[in-house]
């Protein structure tokens, strides 16, 4: 499992990735008892994200840097509250920081997922009625049941029931999910259809269609597929600090900080382009 093979220190690190493991001077999660020595270990609770899309932040500050977003819907394990700002771990990938805990609800199970690149859910089952919100793909729901054309939510709003898919129905082709993000706008840390990072483009992508993704480009390349030659379709292609996906055999997509979109293009001319800034192409990694 990816999960545990990232939750070993790196070679560079005596103590376990602070990305994906929860531990501070002053704390550590339960069960990093024995590997982290902490003044004291919380159990954490598991909480649900209420709000569009929520932050995940270095520090507790609404100026610290967004290493990743919550969507809708996902889980978020809370070991500690400081002020406004709740300090944990995502249930999707393990990802540890800071989210404002207004953002956060009561936790439930869900039971579908929005395939969607976006779509409003609405106070009735109605078109005309107000939407309460704007949801991206890969959000959480938790439908209680089918009013045909909608899905009645479990907080008893609605959806459009052909924007999403039961939990297990996975999407079946993760280039064609990455494909409806292009010309969204590229931004750091993001990971909702209105601004993605590269690497948050192809975890969703392949989360969208049942497969285990971790959040940023280094671990992807650590722990995902194995390792080919040369490039052809549905590849994954890393250079240092960037990742893109083969379109086919010949194209890259990518979100990128040259275009600040999500864009496919040439593959010999975006490595062209990339080595210049990022040096080489590190691996190509092959999922199947």
């Amino acid at each position: 499992m990816w999960k545990k093979n990232l939750a070993k220190a790196p070679m560079n690190m005596s103590k376990p990735d602070p990305r994906l493991n929860p531990w501070r001077d002053d704390l550590a999660a339960e069960h990093l008892r024995g590997e982290i020595d902490a003044p004291r270990y919380v159990k954490g609770k598991d909480y649900q994200v209420m709000a569009p899309v929520s932050a995940l932040r270095r520090a507790a500050a609404h100026g610290a840097m967004q290493d990743s977003q919550l969507l809708f819907g996902e889980l978020f394990r809370v070991y500690d509250t400081q002020g406004v700002w709740s300090w944990g771990q995502s249930q999707s990938d393990d990802y540890v920081g800071y989210v404002l805990s207004e953002d956060l609800g009561t936790s439930q199970k869900s039971t579908h997922y929005l395939t969607a690149l976006r779509s409003f859910i609405y106070t009735d089952a109605d078109i005309k009625s107000r939407p309460l919100m704007a949801i991206s793909c890969g959000a959480r729901l938790t439908v209680v049941a089918h009013k045909p054309p909608f899905y009645e939510l479990s907080n008893g709003a609605y959806i459009f029931d052909t924007h999403v898919a039961a939990i297990g129905d996975w999407q079946k082709d993760y280039i064609a999910v990455a494909r409806q993000f292009i010309g969204q706008p590229y931004f750091w840390g993001g990971r909702e259809s209105t601004g993605l990072d590269c690497s948050g483009l192809v975890q969703i992508a392949l989360m969208q269609c049942g497969l285990a993704c971790p959040r940023d480009s280094d671990m992807q390349e650590q722990v995902l597929g194995r390792l080919v030659d040369t490039a052809e379709a549905g590849d994954l292609v890393f250079w240092k600090g960037h990742v893109g996906l083969m379109s086919n055999d010949t194209s890259l997509l990518h979100a990128n900080a040259t275009t600040m979109t999500v864009f496919e293009e040439d593959f010999a001319t975006a490595c062209a382009r990339i080595e210049k800034i990022a040096g080489p192409v590190r691996a190509i990694k092959r999922l199947s």
